[in-house]
């Protein structure tokens, strides 16, 4: 199952949070050495987390934390903009039909597993039916370099737009097509994809001023 969950509402689902804080310390921090700020209680967390971002988590059977991804839009503060904007030639995208996507993560079981392509690619679908219903026509992100093999072998590889230093920005073209292949690959149909969302939308509300992230458990 997909949760679409603003953080001001990552209050209602503490122990899910807590799992996709945790695991994004596992992953960017133990696994791929990032220096990002993981806190005493072990979550990874940073400033665009407490600007109430939108995330798709992906839950597996038992509803625990498999993987998640965070969207920005591109009219306000994005990661790109502020601290990646030399891989855009120094001037950043801004648009309402284009929305960031960072922190994209699988925990360790689904990293290490036989289930991990499905996740990742649950969640890229995921995401793709969100944009889609929100009438965005592409996102945007920031990736290890090596990300554009893996995204090429799940089916939806970004027009990368500038490379330094291992780090890749890159955009993705949101379609039909691409949501139709990832439902293929995934053996459901268009109708499962779009419940996940239908089922989020009545309580999908953004705060009106920054937020404080859940209290730690």
């Amino acid at each position: 199952m997909i949760r679409y969950i603003y953080a001001s509402q990552l209050d209602a689902h503490a122990e899910l949070a807590a799992e996709m804080f945790r695991d994004r310390a596992a992953q960017f921090r133990d696994r791929m050495g990032w220096d990002v700020t993981v806190d005493d209680l072990g979550w990874e967390t940073d400033q665009y987390d407490a600007i109430d971002p939108l995330y798709v988590i992906a839950e597996d059977e038992d509803g625990h934390h498999a993987g998640s991804v965070r969207f920005l839009p591109t009219t306000g503060r994005t990661m790109l903009g502020e601290i990646f904007p030399h891989l855009m030639g120094g001037a950043p995208i801004r648009s309402p039909l284009i929305w960031e996507c960072t922190r994209f993560c699988l925990s360790p079981k689904a990293a290490y597993g036989k289930d991990g392509a499905g996740v990742a690619q649950k969640l890229l679908l995921g995401g793709l039916q969100l944009g889609l219903e929100m009438g965005c026509t592409h996102s945007l992100g920031v990736f290890d370099r090596p990300m554009v093999r893996v995204y090429r072998r799940l089916g939806w590889s970004p027009e990368v737009l500038g490379s330094q230093d291992g780090i890749s920005a890159g955009i993705w073209e949101l379609s039909e097509g691409v949501a139709d292949h990832f439902c293929g690959a995934l053996g459901i149909d268009r109708a499962e994809a779009k419940g996940w969302l239908d089922a989020s939308l009545s309580t999908l509300t953004p705060a009106a001023t920054p937020v404080a992230l859940p209290v730690r458990a």
